[in-house]
């Protein structure tokens, strides 16, 4: 218990740094002489294209912007939906080549017809305020890109069970400043729901060509900017972009199923994670029934460090109590993932995920 305690209080640390050090993108007026380009990636949303493309329509302070959105060969009504738009270049997907992922070649299309300084990757669930690009622009300052990290819209007990998880996880786990300050590619964290790089550094790391079977394109991006010598990171971004990734806990599973088992690296990086995990969520609260004073310390500890991250994140902390459940249900959707993983079944959006 004692190895528990003792990274119970480093997760607690680190909550606390970067929450305190992070940067926060704000919902304030500023303005962007340099060119824009927003591109957003479709495949069968119908029902996100109006909410999503009017958020964007709707920003300010962007002297010279352009948004491509690409119809990526949706069988719904996505296309009738955007041709609504007359603000909006549109873009029809063309056939996936060999070797790519669907959005990671609709992504490249999107790049390729693009001309602006800075290309802002949008996720069609993503609804930003209207100084959302404009205010994450100027936050990247010395950086080459940015993953502005929206807030989680969560619905029904899973999802608000799951996803404040993962803020609270990579905030627990990664020193921010150190990693950027020294580009450690092996501490990226980022989110490609709303993510900005200059045109320079996407062409100049190779863009989504080098990437383009990485389930975890995101994650994979900014590994490879910083590979290349960019220098960037992830930043709060609550208050002027939210996401809700997902309308079901079977799309939840789903939607984390085909990627989890890249998320550690190997599998033995998958076995370790689980370890830590273990010893870290679940342990502390079995000791502690069991009159282990250390064990409700160490437990005390993570749930405090839920606590601050979902006051950082702008999340409803009311499941911070039920961690050691969270903590159960990703060690099964990890397991869930390499069992697709190994058995070749991972599909995601109609489309199989190799």
């Amino acid at each position: 218990m004692e190895i528990s305690l003792a990274l119970s209080c480093l997760a607690l640390a680190l909550v606390i740094l970067n929450s305190l050090t992070i940067r926060v993108v704000r919902n304030q007026p500023k303005k962007v002489s340099e060119s824009v380009s927003i591109l957003i990636p479709m495949r069968n949303e119908e029902k996100n294209v109006a909410n999503c493309v009017n958020s964007l329509i709707s920003q300010t302070g962007l002297e010279d912007f352009e948004i491509l959105v690409l119809d990526d060969c949706s069988t719904d009504q996505t296309m009738k939906e955007l041709s609504r738009f007359s603000g909006i270049k549109l873009l029809s997907g063309k056939s996936l080549p060999d070797g790519w992922l669907g959005k990671l070649w609709a992504l490249e299309q999107l790049a390729a017809a693009s001309d602006g300084k800075y290309l802002v990757f949008i996720d069609a669930d993503v609804r930003l305020t209207e100084h959302a690009v404009a205010s994450a622009i100027k936050q990247m300052r010395d950086w080459d890109f940015i993953s502005a990290y929206p807030k989680q819209i969560t619905n029904g007990f899973i999802q608000r069970l799951f996803q404040p998880l993962l803020q609270w996880s990579w905030l627990a786990s990664v020193p921010l400043k150190i990693s950027e300050k020294f580009s450690i590619k092996s501490m990226a964290v980022a989110n490609g729901q709303f993510f900005i790089i200059k045109r320079d550094a996407y062409l100049k790391s190779g863009g989504f060509e080098v990437i383009k079977f990485e389930v975890l394109d995101d994650l994979m991006m900014a590994k490879q900017l910083l590979k290349s010598g960019f220098k960037g990171g992830v930043a709060e971004a609550s208050n002027v972009a939210t996401c809700q990734m997902y309308d079901s806990p079977m799309q939840l599973i789903k939607g984390y199923q085909k990627s989890l088992w890249r998320a550690f690296g190997s599998p033995l990086g998958s076995i370790i994670a689980v370890v830590l995990l273990f010893v870290t969520g679940v342990l502390p609260f079995i000791s502690t029934i069991f009159g282990s004073e250390i064990g409700l310390i160490s437990f005390g500890l993570i749930f405090l460090g839920r606590i601050i991250s979902s006051v950082r994140t702008n999340t409803p902390p009311n499941t911070a109590l039920l961690h050691p459940i969270a903590i159960l249900f990703l060690i099964g959707l990890i397991a869930y993932s390499w069992f697709g993983k190994l058995t070749k079944t991972l599909t995601w959006r109609d489309r199989p995920v190799v």
